[in-house]
């Protein structure tokens, strides 16, 4: 489809084109492009995230979001977007600590009719219970799909982007694979220590003050970086919660993903041109 002054569309990719995503580029680019793979949340590749890849591909690059949870073509029934997106509406309307909370999200959960409640319980299992193996299949592939094989980016440098669940991955990503020139995390879990020997790229963190789950990880994270001559930038920000650049959600904050967002650029631009 076009979109504006970009040419988006949904591709296939990988082992036998078996995985799929979606690749935005700018409409006007007279050669290949510096590529940014943005990894999803733990929503899937849903319309903010195809925004999100959106604005990469306005800022110069081929960007392209790898759907984790697409296989041929399909997502199994707990995983399709519409019903991925239900859940997402119903943990938005939990009080704030509800999501950790079992006993106030099942509260809420009986008051839902009962093929309702099912499917909810169901997408719920099915997201929460993670194939990582799996997702970082389609994200490592995804990375050598763009060197190697994309016209808009082939021979062009690649770094990730990830958000939550794609935070995670985005710094497995850089572990894995020794030829991404850059990885920013946003409010995901850091790796273990001893995977830090594999990253060969600069590594940027953004996080929220409110998001003690997973800032309170960061500084032991950071000091094994150092200790591991690995180059992280972090900045955490104090009134910020979890998935503060989220513009579709309760948690967004404006100050926070504005200022993210500028340093994420000027970082991928300083890597990947």
């Amino acid at each position: 489809m076009e979109l504006l002054a970009l040419q988006a569309s949904w591709i296939s990719y990988g082992p036998g084109g078996r995985y799929t995503g979606y690749l935005a580029k700018p409409s006007a680019s007279a050669g290949p492009l510096p590529a940014v793979i943005v990894i999803q949340e733990i929503w899937g590749v849903d319309p903010h995230i195809q925004d999100v890849t959106n604005r990469f591909a306005m800022a110069g690059y081929a960007a392209f979001a790898p759907d984790l949870y697409a296989l041929d073509g399909k997502h199994p029934a707990p995983l399709e977007p519409e019903r991925v997106a239900s859940l997402k509406g119903f943990m938005d309307t939990l009080p704030v600590g509800g999501w950790g909370n079992q006993e106030a999200r099942e509260e809420a959960l009986a008051a839902k009719p009962g093929h309702e409640r099912k499917e909810l319980e169901e997408t719920h299992a099915a997201i929460f219970g993670m194939d990582i193996p799996g997702y970082l299949q389609r994200v490592k592939a995804a990375a050598a799909y763009l060197r190697d094989e994309e016209p808009a980016s082939k021979g062009r440098k690649v770094g990730s982007v990830g958000y939550c669940l794609g935070g995670a991955l985005s710094a497995q990503l850089a572990c894995l694979d020794p030829q991404l020139s850059a990885a920013v995390i946003y409010y995901g879990n850091a790796p273990q220590a001893d995977q830090l020997g594999g990253i060969q790229c600069p590594v940027a963190g953004f996080y929220g003050g409110k998001d003690a789950r997973i800032t309170d990880a960061m500084p032991a994270f950071a000091e094994a970086m150092k200790a591991a001559g690995k180059t992280f930038a972090a900045r955490v920000y104090p009134e910020a919660p979890h998935a503060f650049f989220n513009d579709t959600r309760p948690s967004y904050r404006a100050d926070a993903a504005r200022d993210a967002f500028s340093r994420t650029l000027a970082f991928l631009n300083e890597q990947l041109s």
